[in-house]
């Protein structure tokens, strides 16, 4: 569980660290929105923010040892993140991807600086592999979403918001894991409402609200690749039921035309999973209150541009 304390003290330890990315005022809607386009954040998400978060408390809880120094279990957003979150405070990383991880991601992780290990079919023997060789390296061990540290620092995205986008009423963010939408929640509480948008494809959120408790979930779809997680964090899952995230799903369709509608009227490039949240709007799965002031998370930009 997080709070907004939380979030605070990860705004003041990264301070500096990341970038303070812009908001964009959306036009041709009834409703006033306005686009957070952490998708220019480094890294290309959202992600570095928790990445450097949880290895800068780790630190001064004394449990960082230099020579060990993190470990990841991710070919994608958070892999990328996490090295590059540790190049940066003079740490090695070590990356666990499955045997099958494209030939491009393990280029783009070793150019970074991290130590990549291929090994088993799917994520979850990385996983497995990671978690073994932090207990027995003494690495800290830095999860994708499921971890305090890791969602407070992405919670810091909601606290730029409130300061650039003055009675902001509802964030629609995408969720996979569920720690952005848990890091915004708690930083926004009592002040605006969150709605998750998961597409129907992979939906994490939704049928842990209606189960009382996260659930494991089939993925597929154009978003799997970010928004690919099997069931949502606790700590999301916690956070949403405390502060009362809604839930909202869009199908692959709908995130397809959304995506394509950034790139034709505002040149943004965004990757389908951060095009969801969006796609909440324009396929009129969450239907905006007359005056209601919108924020949307772009949270992510790895994609292939040609698939434009």
């Amino acid at each position: 569980m997080i709070a907004r304390a939380d979030v605070d003290d990860a705004a003041r330890r990264i301070a500096g660290l990341t970038r303070l990315t812009p908001v964009l005022k959306a036009d041709a809607f009834p409703a006033e929105v306005w686009f957070k386009c952490e998708f220019m954040q480094h890294t290309g998400t959202f992600k570095a923010r928790g990445a450097l978060n949880r290895i800068l408390a780790s630190k001064e809880r004394g449990e960082l040892d230099s020579t060990a120094g993190v470990v990841v279990a991710s070919g994608g957003n958070a892999g990328l993140a996490n090295a590059y979150a540790a190049a940066q405070l003079g740490v090695p990383a070590t990356v666990f991807v499955p045997a099958a991880a494209p030939a491009v991601k393990v280029r783009k992780l070793e150019a970074i600086g991290a130590t990549v290990v291929q090994g088993g079919a799917e994520y979850a023997e990385a996983y497995q592999a990671a978690v073994e060789h932090a207990q027995r390296a003494g690495a800290v061990y830095c999860h994708a979403y499921d971890q305090p540290e890791i969602a407070a620092g992405a919670g810091t995205v909601g606290t730029e918001l409130l300061e650039q986008i003055a009675g902001v009423d509802t964030v629609l963010v995408a969720v996979g894991g569920g720690g952005l939408m848990a890091g915004i929640a708690a930083a926004v509480e009592g002040r605006a409402q969150v709605v998750g948008v998961e597409p129907w494809n992979a939906p994490t959120l939704h049928p842990a609200l209606a189960a009382g408790e996260p659930v494991d979930v089939a993925v597929s779809g154009v978003a799997a690749d970010s928004l690919g997680a099997r069931r949502i964090g606790d700590i999301g899952f916690a956070v949403a039921v405390r502060t009362g995230v809604e839930s909202v799903l869009v199908s692959d369709d709908d995130i397809i035309a959304a995506r394509s509608l950034l790139w034709n009227d505002y040149r943004l490039v965004v990757e389908h999973g951060a095009a969801a949240a969006f796609a909440a709007l324009t396929s009129g799965g969450f239907v905006p209150k007359a005056g209601e002031r919108l924020a949307v998370i772009l949270c992510g930009a790895n994609t292939d541009p040609a698939t434009l």
